[in-house]
Order: structure tokens, then C-alpha cells, then sequence
């Protein structure tokens, strides 16, 4: 950090200009230059596994951005309890002796991401497809049956004041 003084006297009421962040991405630069330890890279990996879920009527959709990763390396599972895992390896690119890194911010390792499904799905029709680097795994919905009781209280209660 440094401090910018537009004088020779310090003045705490001038208009000198404080960077906090001044520095900084040197520090960073250098942090990122050096290949990071097999530990940092799994972690990596696991937190930059970024998946959306949407609900449609018809089913929940799981979509995770797999850049780089081949979908024999993706693992697609339902566990008891109703738990959707996603799991799989993101390669490690080869290293020569001879090869000098500038910059190492890809991630690689294991990753894993774990989602509990509500009553309404269909465990037993999860399906998975994988394209452009884009895992989808669609999981259908059962049909909500609406309740006839309901339906029959709210007819007596309409019957009863004159509503047909």
C-alpha cells in the first residue's frame, strides 16, 4: 500500500488521494504465478462448480457448466433420502519438466455437489445429457392430484349461501 501526498508538508486536510487496493495486484500477480498445491486445486474445483436448478411443471432441471470436462468423467446418482449428487474429475493438463507457468487460474480435480429433491419427483426417471461442456439432468415431476375433498367443501359452502 502506499500512501499518494501531492506536497512535501503533510496535510491531513489536503485532498491527497489514499489507494488501499495500491500494490495490491502485484501481490496477486505473484500469488498466482506459482502452480497452487493439489489441495487448493480441489477445492477450486469443487466451489467453482457452478449448477442452476429450475422447477418447470413438468420436472426439475439441473444445469452445471462442465467446461473441459469429457461425460464419461461425470457421475450422475441418486442416493437414498432423495439426494441428486453430481461428481465427477476435472483433468489435470500434462506438465513437462521443461515448462515454465506464467499464470495457473483453471481449476482442476474432484468435484461434488449434492441437492435434496422434493416428494414430488420422479427418482427413478432422472435423466442426464451433456453438451458444449453443459451437464443437464432432468428429473420429471410427479402429477399434483388435487384433493376432491376440497373441492366438495367449497361446492357445500357455495351451495349453502345460494351460490350455485
Amino acid at each position: 500500500m502506499s500512501i499518494i501526498r501531492r506536497s512535501n508538508v503533510f496535510d491531513p486536510f489536503s485532498l491527497d488521494l489514499w489507494d488501499p487496493f495500491d500494490g495490491l495486484q502485484s501481490v496477486f500477480n505473484n500469488a498466482l504465478s506459482v502452480p497452487r498445491s493439489n489441495f487448493a486445486s480441489d477445492t477450486a474445483a469443487i466451489a467453482n462448480t457452478r449448477i442452476d436448478w429450475k422447477e418447470t411443471p413438468e420436472a426439475h432441471i439441473f444445469k452445471a457448466d462442465l467446461p473441459g470436462v469429457k461425460k464419461e468423467e461425470v457421475k450422475v446418482e441418486v442416493e437414498e433420502g432423495r439426494v441428486l449428487q453430481i461428481s465427477g474429475e476435472r483433468s489435470k493438463e500434462h506438465e513437462e519438466k521443461n515448462d515454465k507457468w506464467h499464470r495457473v487460474e483453471r481449476s482442476s480435480g474432484k468435484f461434488l455437489r449434492r441437492f435434496r429433491l422434493p416428494e414430488n419427483a420422479k427418482v427413478d426417471q432422472v435423466k442426464a445429457s451433456m453438451e458444449n461442456g453443459v451437464l443437464t439432468v432432468t428429473v420429471p415431476k410427479e402429477e399434483v392430484k388435487k384433493p376432491e375433498v376440497a373441492i366438495s367443501a367449497v361446492y357445500v359452502v357455495c351451495a349453502a349461501a345460494g351460490l350455485s
